[in-house]
């Protein structure tokens, strides 16, 4: 099976068509300027597969600034929405331990559009993916 792909200096684009998952796993630790052209050309590059569900692995680079935390959930949301309108997105973070609790704790009380996990098959499951297509 082919993964269509694409990769900048510091994330890996790839979206795979048997689970219907956009995935992005950022190489290192990035500018507040990298993180938002990363997230720019991970929209540019879903939209091209109409993928609402995205598997983010945040390990390596680490936590956004707040200022850029915010850009996601306010701005960043509106382009997804703008970008395939009528598509019930989410997306996963995956993230360390320690992370999630920082990252849980900036999330909205109701927030249904992102999660956070710290395994790969607990979001698989969350993003609708059946356990054995996971493997």
């Amino acid at each position: 099976m082919s993964v269509p792909s694409t990769e900048l200096d510091f994330v890996r684009l790839s979206y795979r068509s048997d689970l219907r998952i956009f995935f992005m796993r950022w190489t290192r630790l990035v500018s507040s300027q990298e993180h938002r052209a990363g997230y720019k050309a991970a929209l540019e590059f879903a939209r091209q597969h109409e993928a609402a569900h995205w598997l983010i692995d945040l390990r390596i680079r680490g936590l956004a600034e707040a200022e850029d935390f915010t850009w996601i959930i306010q701005e960043f949301r509106q382009m997804m929405q703008r970008a395939l309108p009528g598509a019930v997105f989410r997306v996963a973070y995956l993230v360390t331990p320690y992370h999630q609790e920082l990252i849980d704790s900036r999330l909205p009380a109701h927030e249904a559009t992102f999660r956070t996990f710290i395994e790969e098959q607990t979001a698989y499951q969350w993003l609708g993916v059946p356990l054995s297509a996971a493997r």
